[in-house]
């Protein structure tokens, strides 16, 4: 993996994590995700008018991911009203990268070596880890399903968008129609609830807006990043974004236990690394 490679899929983690934790402290998660749907569209405006048109190869593709990107915002909405950021976070994102690399094996033909399988138990221990308060009083069942639905709607996302971007034959061409699509979303949210959004803050609409430009920007690298590295490599390093999730829910939050949270990130953090160096 290069320097660069890593530097951008890193950067993206951190502002992927930071928009979860936007769409988690917000009063309205609805009026939220339409408003991160709404600056997914302002940014691919930014730059559609520069790049052409996908290869048709690809457009069936971009349709799957619109359908699954529909599902994963709904289920962010429920699974952030059932649970923590520090534990729906880590959990949804933590065994993406291994069904990720396992499918990309079968697909691609990305072969998992020895090392990569290391990082793979340290995942599965760590998520077990944070999961053990999962039943508890704390915790509920629906969570813990709520999180693991999410997490097979990033497998599915991250197979798809993958080979989507490869067959667009431009990074830029995908990103921008797939983005730009997102405009589906804000319709279908916002006319039914007009008097919820009139009711939210000229702060709490930025904020919005601005968490789904931040959300874009991340997802942008990502999609350019499976451009010229393995999917399962750029799926796992992406995957770091526990982390940050973990810190802000701590921090920001205050969520815990602590002690559970950040170690069971730390170990889910440091398999991923291990899955995203075993090349």
């Amino acid at each position: 993996m290069t320097a660069q490679v890593a530097s951008i899929v890193l950067s993206a983690a951190f502002l992927h994590a930071l928009w979860n934790a936007l769409v988690k402290g917000a009063g309205d998660r609805v009026i939220m995700l339409g408003m991160i749907a709404l600056g997914h569209v302002a940014f691919a405006l930014t730059f559609i008018g520069f790049v052409p048109v996908p290869d048709p190869s690809a457009w069936p593709f971009m349709v799957a991911s619109i359908a699954i990107h529909w599902l994963y915002f709904y289920l962010l909405n429920v699974a952030y009203r059932l649970g923590d950021l520090s534990f729906i976070y880590p959990v949804a994102r933590g065994f993406a990268p291994v069904l990720v690399a396992l499918g990309a094996q079968f697909w691609v033909g990305e072969s998992l070596p020895i090392q990569a399988w290391i990082g793979v138990f340290s995942v599965s221990a760590g998520i077990m880890f944070l999961a053990q308060g999962a039943f508890g009083a704390t915790m509920s069942r629906n969570a813990l399903l709520a999180a693991l639905a999410i997490g097979a709607t990033v497998v599915a996302y991250t197979l798809v968008d993958g080979l989507g971007v490869r067959a667009s034959g431009h990074a830029l061409r995908y990103i921008g129609w797939l983005f730009l699509s997102k405009i589906l979303i804000v319709l279908f949210l916002f006319p039914g609830r007009m008097d919820r959004l009139r009711a939210q803050s000229p702060r709490t609409l930025l904020i919005g807006f601005m968490g789904g430009v931040v959300s874009g920007t991340a997802y942008a690298l990502v999609l350019y990043a499976k451009t010229i590295a393995p999917l399962g490599i750029v799926s796992a390093l992406r995957e770091t974004s526990v982390i940050f999730a973990a810190l802000i829910g701590v921090i920001w939050f205050g969520e815990g236990p602590r002690a559970r949270r950040l170690l069971s990130a730390v170990a889910v953090g440091a398999g991923i690394i291990c899955i995203g160096l075993g090349r």
